[in-house]
């Protein structure tokens, strides 16, 4: 990704960036998620989250209108129309309504529980927060939309800045079309000494098996204690358009991973 490099461009002075490029993920394979896709990432400086919702809300709706010729679609057994107006789920509250959950009051004894129950594949040795991440899941595909997913917890969002309202949220939006993320953006932390913790943090938990936690930049650290400016960052990949034509991510590439040919000889023999 190229988050952190176009951040040091806001602290050298740009307020506008963005870039368009092939990403990589070194994890399975869904309807939704392919293992190497396209995506659009833009930074700018100067403005919140509010100011991303209402600036992505106008380009999602152009966009459709120009590719399908309609703010209307149907996707994973949904009908969303983009011309309505577009709904924000809090994301503690649509996991307490779906789930009865409370994921700030809960133990992680209490979410491998509920995970169990609702026969949510997970992996126990995980931190906490990690799994309320796999009960959002769970609660996030009755959602149609369009709308916002906004609230999320400080320890999922290493990042993002905090909220003004409440100290356990930070100021994240996420994109919800036909129960899927279609998008992420937040206002982005510009402390060096709460980026730095953050980092602390999540060093901690990849030292303890947490695959998707993130690296210690101590270069990004340095950049931000030289001043960057208040800003909303913001990504979206090619799925916004698997959406619009109702298809999952494999039917929308031009070349598809494939199980090379002579595994599947070796299987059959099997």
């Amino acid at each position: 990704m190229g988050e952190l490099w176009q951040k040091k461009l806001l602290v050298a002075g740009y307020e506008k960036t963005f870039e368009i490029g092939r990403q990589f993920r070194n994890e399975g394979m869904d309807a939704e998620h392919l293992q190497d896709y396209t995506q659009m990432e833009f930074y700018w400086g100067y403005v919140d989250f509010e100011a991303g919702m209402k600036l992505t809300e106008e380009m999602y709706k152009a966009v459709a209108q120009a590719t399908i010729g309609s703010l209307k679609f149907e996707a994973y057994g949904h009908k969303v129309d983009m011309g309505k107006k577009w709904v924000r789920y809090d994301f503690a509250d649509t996991i307490k309504k779906e789930t009865g959950v409370d994921v700030f009051e809960a133990s992680k004894k209490d979410i491998v529980a509920k995970l169990k129950e609702l026969k949510m594949e997970h992996d126990d040795s995980v931190d906490k927060w990690r799994l309320v991440d796999t009960l959002w899941k769970f609660c996030r595909k009755k959602l149609a939309g369009p709308g916002f997913l906004v609230g999320h917890p400080v320890e999922l969002s290493p990042l993002a800045k905090g909220s003004k309202e409440d100290p356990r949220k930070v100021e994240r939006f996420q994109i919800i079309l036909a129960g899927s993320e279609c998008g992420n953006g937040y206002s982005e932390l510009n402390d060096p000494i709460d980026q730095e913790e953050r980092f602390k943090e999540q060093a901690k938990l990849g030292e303890s098996g947490d695959d998707e936690a993130m690296d210690h930049d101590e270069e990004f650290v340095e950049a931000l204690k030289y001043g960057m400016p208040p800003a909303c960052g913001f990504g979206v990949s090619e799925r916004f358009f698997w959406m619009l034509m109702g298809k999952p991510g494999r039917e929308c590439v031009v070349f598809p991973l494939m199980r090379p040919e002579g595994k599947k000889n070796e299987n059959k023999k099997k």
